[in-house]
């Protein structure tokens, strides 16, 4: 499968036999760029609009934003219900985390996860090959409580987003934190292709590169 960032917590996810998951698309008051992408698939973590501006998607696809197992063009989905903050969503709502079954790889979506997790939350989201985690606060959970959540969870490859770039102005931590406590590094691409090889070897933290691709 093939993972490539399209900056903030939206990602495109492609299977091997070329299914496209989109997750998390937003508008152009973000900051970034609009994506230039079409998929089968968007899901949406929660109903912000940094979230879930599914018009920056291109193509007839299916919107995944409930809680549940789904099972859409042969990809199973499972979302898990949290929240928005340690408020129990007093403050900003409910959130979806999002484990994707992708080429037999489990990939977990966290959305803007604002707590760490209970064991019954780590129950339900089960094994996680590849994690995408937010890390750069305030809105979410911040570096110390990201590490937390990767240390319940135990994911072989991390990738952070929702962080602070130049292409943004939210009131949010870069990801150089995160990443000095976790020995993570920074890469050039802006795209990643994982196997089921790849998860044999010790886990790492990866950032992406943010490329805007027309």
């Amino acid at each position: 499968m093939n993972i490539k960032w399209l900056g903030h917590s939206c990602f495109k996810l492609t299977s091997e036999k070329g299914t496209v998951i989109v997750t998390d698309p937003f508008n152009e008051s973000v900051g970034y760029p609009m994506p230039n992408v079409k998929a089968d698939i968007v899901t949406s973590s929660h109903s912000h609009f940094d979230h879930n501006y599914f018009k920056a998607v291109k193509g007839n696809f299916d919107i995944v934003d409930t809680v549940g197992e789904h099972n859409i063009k042969g990809i199973n989905i499972k979302g898990v219900n949290t929240f928005h903050d340690d408020e129990h969503g007093a403050k900003r709502g409910k959130n979806i985390v999002f484990v994707f079954d992708i080429d037999g790889i489990r990939v977990c979506h966290m959305g803007d996860l604002g707590h760490v997790l209970t064991e019954k939350q780590v129950e339900e989201i089960g094994s996680v090959d590849v994690l995408l985690i937010p890390v750069g606060g305030y809105y979410t959970i911040d570096a110390k409580q990201a590490v937390e959540v990767m240390n319940q969870l135990k994911p072989k490859i991390t990738i952070p987003m929702h962080y602070k770039t130049e292409f943004i102005n939210f009131p949010i931590d870069t990801v150089d934190n995160f990443l000095d406590m976790t020995g993570g590094k920074k890469i050039l691409s802006t795209e990643m292709g994982i196997t089921k090889k790849d998860l044999e070897s010790e886990p790492k933290v990866i950032a992406l590169n943010y490329q805007y691709s027309v």
